[in-house]
């Protein structure tokens, strides 16, 4: 059958007009493109003639009214009783005689219902069900019989609605970091603004809707200019369109263009993020409770007892002013972010140590209240951003969240320059930023092999920022890097290491493959340019890290195994050129006071000296100075660590030497840096007579922890890279075994290490601990009971006994 029907034909113009016209565009033509066939297709269904109860409904993104050029016509013929053989043909041939795409169905609103309760897409159509033609009361009946069926099913349908969601995203990618993007099934796309709306028609959840509308309308704006530009249903925003669609859109150049797609993107996935996040809250909640026996829950004749009201929900602390709420970051109630610039990066590192995403009603209160950070940034500043980098693949989803929110660019300004900026070439698999942010959370997996793992982790995070600028980008990051590290506190020999790292970061890579390795020149430019052992350390792994963040193009077991022979070849270079630790300070009249008093009274003496470094507000102390001076005992190290872990005290930095004031036998000087996890600091009294009861043995410190880590509830937590525990060469020291040891750093990690120290007999002569966001990276000079270096075995056996108490945990 065909039609020669002039209102087709006259459609087909009309329409053809519509697309042509430069005036009408965006949301205006998409609008005028529905009202349009609507019109066609109402003649059509009078036309056809048929029973009275009928109806013409669109459903799909026809429903929406969103109708792009090229976009297919869902369209559903709804009816009650038979209908003639040929009504459906008469209203479906014009339309495919017009060219027009068309998937059309023809059922009655019970099995309109039940295909619906089967298939997942077809309920999702008939959600956006509109009026066409015929009966308006039963196009209203099927809409308002679906939305109900919707809702009733909500449990059972938005797990299903998700999964779909995440299959599309596996198979299709992330839009927001694509050079090719399909501009519809992607994450981020149009459909998954189609599930948001899905959600929120459940009345269960809804999306953050600040910028949703924006990021629509610039994802179908594209798709519109890619329709006419190709003349094809196509949904793939291919390299070879980008320039021409930019055109037609008005916009500067396809770069330009992309930018403005990944960021709307980005705003369809972050509100994607937090809605899926609400849905499970609330499924949790409204699943049941097992049912047990309390104590007070039901009156004894077995009558349940109506409940009070909902139960608060349960806060656990995660750091100072951040707590742990239905699986998220939020703020803990007497946070005040106007006061506390730090509160932002605190609360976003605790988030990603515990494996959490930060709560979305927190980010915008950050956003909204947290005022800038002082320069050069406080000490904490720069620890909580290294935590948070530190992190690794947690780091991800909460960086995201505070980048969503302005949080990032406020903090690092030349962050806007690299956001969402794209990279065309095929060895690049991301943006600019979100390459630098991976390359962050590779460098955390190789943490382990530099003694400066703070610094590995800023360069990684920094060291293509000169690509938002023009020359050369390892030059131009050299430049900014220097300005942004000194932004963020860094002293010069850091800023220095930081630039230097920044500058070379291609260049084992590009020395490698290109120079002959066999040539002693080789390794030689390399020593000339990094100059120490430290610096070659901290480059061979940043390398590895931006490389394997890049693609799988960028690197092989081929290059890995070059670089790896370079480096080899310059650290044989550079071995007469290592650092030695840094020499103890000199011991002030305080410190050598406290010796004094321990030696004469036999018992601890302990003083608490508030930190150098105040908050900008005048608050408490960020942390104190806690000097410790105790006659020389077994097992000292391990119970005063664990006397501070009891009291949520964490050690930043500490420093352990042996004194003999008075000639009375030696006395160890503890000089710690520790800070609170959270809430106030301990009195010193309190602390002091722990101590004491931890020395006579009536404190028993290691039952303590044991009792609070089992008490406590367990979290999700992160994976970290498994510690390291090694003996140095034997030139480290003359006098003592250095034992160095790189972990992550957890509560109780230096009581555990004590503990391992003390039970293998050897006796703690000096001490250099650090900890540096949340590595800690640590040295012991150790000596057997007769003050002798250990021999090689019992250093081997030590070493043991200490990695096994370390990867207990």
């Amino acid at each position: 059958m065909s039609s020669t029907d002039p209102a087709e034909h006259g459609y087909s113009a009309e329409r053809a007009r519509l697309l042509a016209d430069p005036d009408t565009t965006g949301p205006q033509r998409r609008a005028a493109l529905a009202r349009l066939t609507d019109d066609w297709l109402a003649a059509l269904h009078r036309a056809a003639g048929g029973p009275a109860r009928t109806a013409l409904v669109a459903v799909g993104g026809y429903g929406r009214a969103e109708l792009s050029p090229r976009s297919d016509l869902d369209v559903l013929l709804l009816h009650e009783g038979p209908l003639a053989a040929d009504l459906a043909e008469r209203i479906w041939y014009p339309v495919w005689d017009s060219g027009v795409a068309l998937d059309h169905a023809v059922r009655t609103p019970g099995e309109a219902r039940e295909v619906a309760a089967e298939d997942l897409k077809a309920q999702l159509g008939l959600l956006d069900a509109r009026h066409l033609a015929g009966d308006p009361q039963l196009t209203a009946d099927l809409r308002s019989a679906v939305l109900a069926d919707w809702r009733a099913a909500a449990p059972q349908r938005l797990p299903e609605l998700r999964e779909l969601g995440l299959s599309r995203a596996e198979r299709h990618g992330e839009l927001a970091f694509l050079l090719e993007p399909d501009l519809k099934e992607a994450r981020g796309g149009l459909r998954d603004l189609v599930a948001l709306d899905a959600v929120a028609a459940t009345w269960l959840a809804d999306a953050p809707r600040d910028g949703l509308d924006a990021a629509a309308r610039t994802l179908a704006d594209v798709r519109d200019a890619l329709h006419l530009t190709t003349g094809r249903a196509t949904e793939r925003f291919s390299l070879q369109d980008q320039d021409q669609v930019a055109e037609r859109l008005g916009v500067l150049d396809a770069d330009t263009l992309l930018r403005q797609v990944y960021r709307a993107a980005r705003t369809v996935a972050y509100a994607s993020d937090v809605t899926w996040r609400s849905v499970d809250r609330v499924l949790a909640a409204r699943r049941p409770a097992p049912r047990r026996a309390a104590r007070f829950g039901f009156p004894f004749n077995g009558a349940r007892r109506a409940p009070i009201g909902p139960a608060a929900p349960e806060r656990r602390p995660l750091a100072e002013g951040v707590v742990e709420q239905d699986g998220e970051a939020v703020l803990a109630q007497a946070a005040r972010p106007a006061t506390d610039p730090v509160l932002p990066l605190r609360a976003a590192a605790a988030a990603a140590q515990a494996g959490l995403a930060v709560g979305y009603a927190t980010v915008r209160r950050l956003a909204a209240e947290a005022g800038p950070l002082p320069v050069p940034w406080p000490d904490e500043a720069r620890e909580q951003l290294v935590t948070l980098l530190g992190a690794g693949e947690a780091c991800l989803p909460v960086w995201e969240a505070l980048e969503a929110e302005g949080l990032i660019s406020r903090m690092l300004p030349d962050w806007e320059r690299v956001r969402c900026r794209p990279q065309r070439n095929a060895v690049h698999r991301w943006t600019v930023d979100r390459h630098l942010i991976e390359t962050a959370v590779r460098a955390a997996a190789m943490t382990r092999r530099t003694a400066r793992p703070d610094l590995l982790l800023v360069a990684a995070l920094l060291h293509d920022l000169g690509k938002g600028w023009p020359g050369d980008h390892s030059e131009a990051g050299e430049v900014i890097v220097r300005d942004v590290a000194v932004r963020m506190g860094f002293d010069k020999h850091d800023t220095d290491t930081l630039a230097l790292l920044v500058r070379h970061h291609l260049t084992l890579v590009d020395t490698a493959t290109r120079r002959d390795p066999d040539d002693p020149a080789t390794a030689d430019l390399i020593a000339k340019t990094v100059g120490t052992q430290t610096h070659l350390e901290l480059l061979h792994a940043l390398t590895e890290a931006d490389a394997t963040a890049t693609g799988p193009a960028a690197w092989s077991s081929w290059r890995a195994s070059l670089v790896a022979t370079l480096v080899e070849r310059t650290a044989a270079r550079l071995a007469g050129d290592a650092r030695p630790p840094a020499a103890d300070a000199e011991v002030t009249a305080d410190q050598e006071r406290l010796a004094v008093e321990a030696a004469r009274t036999g018992a601890p003496a302990l003083a608490l000296t508030a930190h150098a470094e105040t908050p900008s507000d005048g608050g408490e102390p960020m942390g104190v100075e806690l000097t410790l001076a105790i006659p020389d005992r077994p097992g000292l190290l391990g119970t005063v660590a664990g006397v501070l872990a009891v009291h949520r005290l964490t050690v930043r930095k500490a420093g352990l030497r042996e004194l003999d004031p008075i000639g009375a036998g030696p006395v160890l000087l503890l000089s710690w840096t520790v800070a609170a996890e959270y809430g106030d600091l301990p009195e010193a009294a309190r602390l002091r007579a722990d101590l004491r009861r931890a020395l006579d043995g009536s404190l028993d410190v290691a039952r303590k922890l044991a009792e609070r880590d089992a008490a406590a509830p367990r979290r999700r937590g992160i994976s970290t890279p498994p510690p390291v525990v090694a003996v140095a060469p034997h030139d480290a020291s003359r006098s003592a075994t250095v034992l160095e040891v790189r972990a992550h750093d957890a509560p109780g990690l230096l009581h555990r290490i004590g503990l391992a120290l003390d039970g293998a007999g050897v006796r703690v002569r000096t001490a250099h601990v650090s900890t540096l966001g949340a590595e800690a990276v640590d040295a012991f000079y150790l000596t057997s009971a007769d003050g002798r270096p250990l021999e090689p075995e019992h250093a081997e056996r030590v070493a043991g006994a200490v990695r096994k108490a370390l990867e207990a945990r």
